[in-house]
């Protein structure tokens, strides 16, 4: 078992919780993913997160952002300004499928998105 938290984040590895081995969760929530959909969220969030960096030198200091990615079974958004951003996530699985929504603060954000892609190997 892999676990990393932090303060309004965590995550989570266990491979003998099939079909369920990882574990994300904010502040007050948490769900358990399956290894595509994990996987899936990493790659996603490092290409938000990349779309954001590219961005920030041409934002002056105080100017805010909103970046959207749809990136099935995802939707994200990050909002924020050229240093800190929080991030929504929301699962649209296949019919018949559980979805979810989410959010990490601007305090959690990053740290959260570090962890997901060190835990899971750069996409």
């Amino acid at each position: 078992m892999i676990q990393r938290e932090g303060q309004g984040w965590r995550l989570a590895w266990d491979g003998s919780r099939q079909p369920f081995p990882v574990l994300v969760g904010g502040d007050g929530w948490a769900v358990e993913l399956t290894q595509a959909e994990a996987e899936a969220l990493r790659d996603a969030v490092a290409e938000l997160v990349a779309q954001h960096q590219s961005l920030v030198d041409q934002l002056m200091p105080e100017e805010e952002i909103e970046l959207e990615l749809e990136r099935d079974p995802w939707w994200l958004i990050i909002e924020g300004d050229r240093a800190t951003w929080a991030l929504r996530v929301m699962l649209t699985p296949a019919p018949g499928q559980r979805a979810l929504e989410g959010s990490w603060s601007e305090m959690a954000a990053a740290p959260f998105s570090q962890a997901l892609q060190q835990l899971f190997g750069q996409p």
